[in-house]
């Protein structure tokens, strides 16, 4: 077949150039027919809808069709005509089939329709060529666009921070450990511990959890800075809502408070969310069609409505009052658990929820203590079926306020001398928060488990492609 420019069947579905030649180049979904006439539903990917490709047998070779089989890969020439069936505009009447792959019908995994995702996630290599996982995809891709596209009208820089890191931002502890040093025989010191000091980085390095601390750098210089990339945990966890390898987005603004960040945090959600209602609907109608009937209405709701805002005390009597039966008990000084966030927004108030004023032993270093001596000025973001989306807090500026913290918490000042620097040279307030980048791909496409939402999950024992 020579050299012809593709056209992509999101542009020929909406097509009114009737009578057109057209060659298209995808993906086999199904073929039926008879021994006179074919019909192949054909996707490339750039749209969730297929397109029909209608082949007179009499005009091919009975080996070239024999070959287009479910999975197989074509390129067709036609004649783009109206469509006489049910659930097109438009079809392709064939002139030409060029068969680029053909996939063995006994031995492809996709042959069949209705795998589980279970069964999806040990073929991660091939899902992304089912409905579910090419609109999974789609969405991601116009959510990470979405994201770039707010930070850069809203007058913030676009920061990388490292992966490979000394530091331990949130006090997390599970993070993987990166050396070069040889597995089977590391030197020693004299004291049983590993000498890194002879490692490659002259010291022990770890994948980052979080890009914060080195967004404050970057606000400390910049005003407004934002971080989007990937962050690990070693945690071995094994639910539906915990990866090894994730996405976080992660702004920081000088001169805001918490007022300020929950504003942001707020109209960021509302953005984002809006931007899939008005650019993903097609993939969107899918999703709510084949997995969660009411997603499309969540959505709506999450940017019509006002956010409740109230503070972590007040949940808590709001809890305890409810007379609910908690897996988890709740009390004043205890961390909330997705029970407790799920029932504040989706039975209590009815609509997304930020927190404020939590206790200070269950928040990290960090953060700006309240006058009550007692509480942080930390706020989450509640949303329906998710619990908590994002995690922020004003940032404690003061020097001598941040080093009490950080012996109270018995965090080595040798480690964090460069932040501490930060509040020695020109302090000044400061704000922000992590947005889970697939908690939010959880929520706009209603899928249930956080391996669905990422290409290649990275979970215990499974690292395969």
């Amino acid at each position: 077949m020579e050299h012809t420019r593709r056209n992509k069947i999101v542009d020929l579905l909406k097509s009114k150039e009737i009578g057109s030649e057209v060659l298209v180049k995808g993906w086999v979904r199904s073929k039926r027919g008879n021994k006179n006439v074919n019909f192949i539903a054909l996707n490339d990917g750039s749209v969730i809808h297929t397109i029909q490709v209608v082949a007179e047998v009499s005009n091919f070779q009975e080996e070239t069709l024999k070959l287009v089989t479910t999975g197989s890969c074509i390129a067709v020439k036609g004649i783009l005509v109206e469509s006489v069936g049910q659930g097109q505009s438009v079809e392709i009447q064939a002139r030409g089939i060029e068969v680029y792959g053909s996939a063995d019908a006994e031995s492809y995994p996709l042959q069949k329709k209705g795998h589980s995702l279970e069964f999806l996630r040990e073929i991660a290599h091939l899902r992304p060529r089912t409905n579910t996982f090419g609109a999974v995809l789609r969405v991601r891709h116009a959510m990470a666009f979405a994201i770039h596209k707010y930070f850069n009208d809203h007058g913030f820089y676009y920061l990388h921070a490292p992966i490979i890191t000394g530091s331990d931002a949130e006090g997390a502890g599970a993070m993987f450990r990166v050396t070069t040093l040889d597995d089977k025989n590391p030197p020693m010191l004299p004291d049983g511990h590993v000498d890194y000091a002879q490692d490659f980085f002259g010291k022990e390095t770890k994948l980052t959890v979080s890009g914060q601390l080195e967004a404050e750098l970057g606000a400390m210089a910049l005003g407004l800075v934002y971080t989007f990339g990937p962050t690990f945990r070693a945690e071995n966890s094994n639910t539906p809502r915990h990866l090894a390898e994730f996405w976080m987005i992660e702004p920081e603004m000088a001169f805001y408070d918490i007022h300020d960040d929950m504003d942001l945090a707020e109209d960021f959600l509302k953005y984002l969310i809006r931007y899939a209602l008005d650019n993903c609907i097609d993939d969107l109608e899918f999703l709510n069609k084949m997995y969660d009937t009411e997603l499309i209405a969540r959505l709506h709701q999450v940017v019509d409505d006002k956010f409740e805002r109230l503070s972590y005390t007040e949940a808590v009597t709001i809890l305890k009052a409810s007379g609910q039966q908690w897996e988890f008990p709740v009390d004043w000084g205890t961390d909330l658990q997705a029970e407790h966030e799920r029932y504040l927004v989706e039975k209590h108030f009815g609509k997304p929820v930020i927190l404020t004023g939590y206790p200070k032993d269950i928040k990290a270093f960090y953060m700006k203590m309240n006058e009550d001596g007692k509480t942080v000025r930390a706020m989450d973001v509640l949303f329906p079926k998710i619990g908590e989306i994002i995690g922020g807090s004003q940032r404690e500026e003061n020097l001598e306020a941040l080093l009490k913290r950080i012996h109270e918490m018995n965090i080595p000042e040798k480690d964090v001398w460069w932040y501490l620097d930060t509040r020695r040279f020109g302090t000044a307030p400061h704000a922000g928060f992590g947005l889970g980048f697939e908690r939010l791909i959880l929520f706009v496409t209603g899928m249930s488990n956080i391996r669905d939402v990422i290409p290649f999950p990275r979970t215990p024992k499974n690292a395969e492609f």
